[in-house]
């Protein structure tokens, strides 16, 4: 198996780790009779847990290499999604989603790390490619997440069986996995310590920040918004994330054509508008089928805002790749650090419907913030 599969396996396989437990948010919530403001206080461990591994994942990935934080890291993130619906109280949640926070932080800089060096050695685009992957496993998690919903499966059950499957596609894939080299970067002398953002780094969040907390406020309270809005069966209410999720896997997948005809400016900006057109709708949601259309619309936007801010940090080459991801991936955590709680009591006190319209002016930021996203380095794409 050549690198360019091996790393978009390696995307797929941290996405099934980590993607069915969106579905069974509600459930968490069921499970420990709590509102939706101390729920927000539980999912807040998760970014806690990431902001502080973030600080040393760069010297950790170098040091570890991307093989390694992949074949172990995975797996485990894959056994704490299934302890989640076995947190007897809300501080217990809250650590778990702390440590999931830590998992997940290691192998997001790993793969994203990996899959820009891959796309430097070969010359090709690949990061969108990547994600498109990873959203492909999201969609498969959630959809599976919501059958299991509907047909009464327990929340422990569906999420403890994925443990298994996880740890047989590491071995697989994971084990006989070979790094590709560095990208070439022009600091000079040892690697620092912690991964501090620069200006640079700073910028490409702004535009990043818009994408992130849209689809933190769809994966976090999308299927609540279904279930306190319409009169549906459970199953129907989490058909907001497979709305949202396949429309991101499109997005993704065709997005290095688009890219190359309109660059990447131009193209984050009309995806911008989309997700705008895609809130409206939420909002003004009348029935369901507008919802899950405008949710769709959503996903559609915030495609490529992760992957064309990620690229765009590795190839700043004033430091090593991972360290500007790192950069990137943490500022951002930290700027969603209060997302869960704050969009949680915005649900309790002002309705479900309005953690959605406050999200709308980090977006129109991110439509003016995009000009950052010229490239330095021009790649030909697949």
């Amino acid at each position: 198996m050549n690198q360019r599969h091996t790393i978009r396996l390696a995307f797929l396989c941290q996405a099934l780790a980590t993607g069915s437990m969106f579905t069974r948010i509600p459930d968490l919530q069921a499970g420990l009779g709590v509102d939706e403001g101390v729920l927000g206080l539980c999912l807040l461990g998760q970014p806690v847990g990431a902001i502080l591994t973030f600080l040393v994942s760069s010297r950790l990935v170098e040091a570890l290499g991307t093989r390694v934080v992949l074949l172990w890291g995975i797996p485990v993130a894959a056994l704490l999604v299934g302890l989640m619906p076995q947190a007897p109280t809300p501080l217990l949640l809250f650590l778990v989603f702390a440590l999931y926070g830590i998992t997940f932080a290691l192998t997001n800089v790993a793969m994203n790390v990996e899959a820009d060096r891959v796309e430097a050695a070969s010359g090709k685009r690949l990061m969108n490619s990547c994600h498109g992957i990873w959203s492909i496993g999201q969609l498969v998690t959630v959809t599976v997440g919501a059958l299991a919903r509907g047909f009464g499966v327990p929340a422990t059950v569906h999420l403890g069986a994925i443990v298994p499957l996880i740890l047989v596609a590491a071995l697989v894939i994971l084990w006989p996995m070979q790094g590709a080299p560095a990208r070439a970067h022009t600091r000079a002398g040892p690697q620092k310590g912690l991964s501090l953002p620069t200006i640079a780094t700073v910028l490409l969040v702004g535009y990043a920040i818009g994408g992130a907390i849209l689809e933190a406020a769809v994966r976090n309270w999308s299927v609540i918004f279904m279930r306190d809005s319409f009169t549906a069966p459970a199953w129907v209410d989490t058909l907001t994330l497979p709305a949202f999720i396949g429309a991101t896997v499109i997005g993704r997948l065709l997005a290095d054509q688009f890219i190359t005809r309109y660059g990447p400016v131009r193209f984050a900006r009309i995806l911008g508008l989309i997700s705008l057109v895609g809130l409206a709708l939420v909002v003004m949601s009348p029935n369901l089928m507008v919802a899950l259309v405008g949710f769709a619309f959503v996903g559609l936007g915030v495609c490529v805002s992760f992957p064309l801010s990620t690229s765009a940090a590795a190839r700043l080459g004033d430091r090593p790749a991972s360290e500007n991801v790192a950069a990137l991936t943490m500022t951002t955590q930290i700027t969603l650090l209060g997302t869960p709680a704050l969009l949680g009591w915005i649900a309790a006190s002002f309705g479900i419907r309005s953690t959605f319209v406050v999200v709308v002016p980090v977006v129109v930021l991110a439509i003016f913030l995009a000009k950052y996203l010229a490239p330095k380095v021009v790649v030909q794409t697949t």
